[in-house]
């Protein structure tokens, strides 16, 4: 997958492990390490993002096949698809000037990807076990593996691990 060469890894597992949690937590990790992060999460149903009654909803109410809000500082795009897009085709088409892309979810597609796991929810295996793909797993559980295993708390050893394989960054 061409990713206009911007590193990317994907964070996977089933629902309810803390995916976006670890994610949520190492933002800001990744920041102050200088790194713009881009995050797209994949949501397999449809969902509403803008807020009844405003503009932008007012207009895809009224048939607009996109809006965009802009401000001095964000803009967002709501904008209908006739099929689910692609990974790439997002990537493409959104992401720009950023120096990593995390991805939530996207578990089928040939991307690097660690792993939350979390027994209770998942059984005795990660959902991504024997992913060639797989690249290391987030898990306060025990679990015979050739990867490197990080506990939930240890969202720095996380951004390390991210930094040195994606980046080029060691600590400082």
């Amino acid at each position: 997958m061409a990713h206009k060469g911007i590193p990317l890894v994907s964070f996977v597992g089933r629902s309810n492990t803390g995916k976006t949690t670890v994610i949520e937590r190492l933002i800001p990790i990744l920041s102050e390490r200088g790194l713009k992060v881009a995050i797209i999460k994949h949501h397999p149903h449809d969902f509403e993002i803008d807020i009844p009654g405003k503009d932008t909803y007012r207009y895809k109410q009224a048939g607009a096949a996109m809006a965009i809000l802009a401000s001095p500082h964000k803009v967002a795009v709501v904008e209908d698809t006739e099929a689910e897009r692609t990974l790439e085709e997002i990537i493409t088409r959104y992401i720009h000037d950023v120096d990593l892309l995390i991805v939530e979810g996207f578990k089928r597609e040939a991307i690097p990807k660690i792993e939350v796991f979390q027994r209770k929810t998942d059984g005795d295996a990660p959902v991504c076990a024997g992913n060639r793909n797989l690249i290391a797993i987030v898990t306060d559980e025990s679990i015979v593996t050739s990867l490197p295993v990080f506990s939930r708390d240890d969202v720095g050893g996380v951004a390390e691990f991210i930094l040195s394989r994606f980046i080029g960054q060691k600590s400082s």
